[in-house]
């Protein structure tokens, strides 16, 4: 029942009929028109010219996480508002590292930022302080900050301002894809930084931010990897799966803002999931050859997200890595709960509790050290 269209596009072949047999191949032909159509269909289109962001220090102060020394400095990202000045963007972002160190992998989040520590939520302790443990830095970022999660902010925020105010055109970039966008400059910052290494940076996200996060990862290969944590459709879930979400949903009146208006006809009479020419195999695809991690709750807490179709689309995706020389998750059986596939470049893991990352970050954290010793 869940299956209604059990073909799936075929990642290692062209839309032109087409196999990929080599990694040129894919790099070269494969890769862009699969960037292509998840732009003109899916996500939209960056604008070419986007606006320079300057970075400022708000406030810096010494603490203690754990026991351990730390700095937090909290950044304002202006976005160059000359082209429309009725608009203004400010990227809000926070770093906290170990105090004293330098050249440090980051680990970057979609979320809320703090005016102080990390807080605990029941006995968890925060991922940040995890991170820090490690030796690394951990940063935030507000996706509020860089576009509206509604759509009348689509003439508002980032997209509003490349727009000058107006409304979007069918392939225009919605707030995922602005979302990545600002990640991305966040990690521009992190280039002029000798305390952090921009090319050991991970992006992690939840729920509609775990969208985000793959979305971030897909399009831009700087980051390194990925922790996409119950991410759904238009996430690791693929569309063509009858579970939980549905294109419905994500095109609808409160979630339409997310996609590019293009991807509204797909869930229109007469066309179907079935007549969209890539599906989310693919869009992990694009994360290849870096690691990246899918992680998903228990099916009473997370089956909204379809936490089965997540682990296909992966499944789907690992001869991508194969081909590249990396190791995907080796299997099409579904490894149930707490038995995660983590030994590949290609990771998936479903952890007990809900929709949430919490249980599955020592695993990431696990994970990404791998590639950052």
């Amino acid at each position: 029942t869940a299956n209604p269209y059990p073909v799936y596009p075929d990642p290692l072949v062209t839309f032109s009929g087409k196999e990929v047999k080599n990694a040129k191949m894919w790099n070269k032909v494969r890769r862009p028109e699969l960037v292509r159509s998840f732009e003109d269909n899916v996500y939209g289109r960056i604008p070419e010219n986007t606006p320079q962001v300057t970075w400022t220090v708000t406030s810096e102060q010494k603490a203690e996480l754990g026991g351990i020394p730390v700095v937090i400095r909290n950044l304002n990202g202006s976005v160059d508002n000359s082209a429309c000045p009725s608009i203004e963007v400010n990227i809000q972002a926070q770093v906290i590292w170990p105090e004293g160190k330098t050249n440090l992998p980051v680990v970057m989040e979609f979320g809320f930022i703090s005016g102080g520590l990390p807080r605990a939520y029941g006995n968890s302790t925060p991922w940040q302080q995890q991170v820090v443990e490690r030796g690394w830095a951990a940063a935030s970022v507000n996706p509020g900050s860089i576009q509206a999660d509604a759509g009348y902010g689509l003439t508002s925020g980032i997209i509003g301002l490349c727009n000058k105010g107006e409304y979007r055109k069918p392939t225009d970039w919605g707030a995922l894809r602005a979302w990545g966008w600002g990640a991305g400059k966040v990690l521009d910052y992190f280039e002029s930084c000798p305390e952090f290494d921009a090319g050991k940076v991970a992006i992690e996200g939840v729920s509609r931010y775990g969208k985000a996060a793959l979305v971030t990862m897909a399009f831009d290969e700087r980051f390194l990897s990925a922790f996409v944590a119950s991410s759904g459709k238009s996430g690791a879930a693929g569309w063509r799966r009858d579970c939980g979400e549905s294109i419905g949903n994500i095109v609808s009146n409160e979630e339409y803002h997310w996609v590019c208006g293009n991807l509204i006809k797909y869930g229109t009479d007469p066309m179907t999931e079935n007549d969209l020419p890539v599906d989310q195999h693919e869009l992990i695809a694009l994360c290849a050859p870096r690691p990246c991690f899918i992680s998903a709750g228990t099916f009473d807490g997370d089956k909204w997200q379809d936490v089965t179709g997540s682990f296909y689309s992966a499944a789907m995706a690992s001869p991508v890595y194969e081909l590249l020389g990396k190791q995907g998750v080796g299997t099409y059986l579904f490894p149930g709960v707490d038995n995660g596939l983590t030994d590949g470049d290609l990771a998936y893991r479903q952890h007990h509790g809900g929709h949430e990352a919490g249980p599955n970050w020592p695993y990431f954290l696990d994970f990404f050290a791998r590639y950052v010793k």
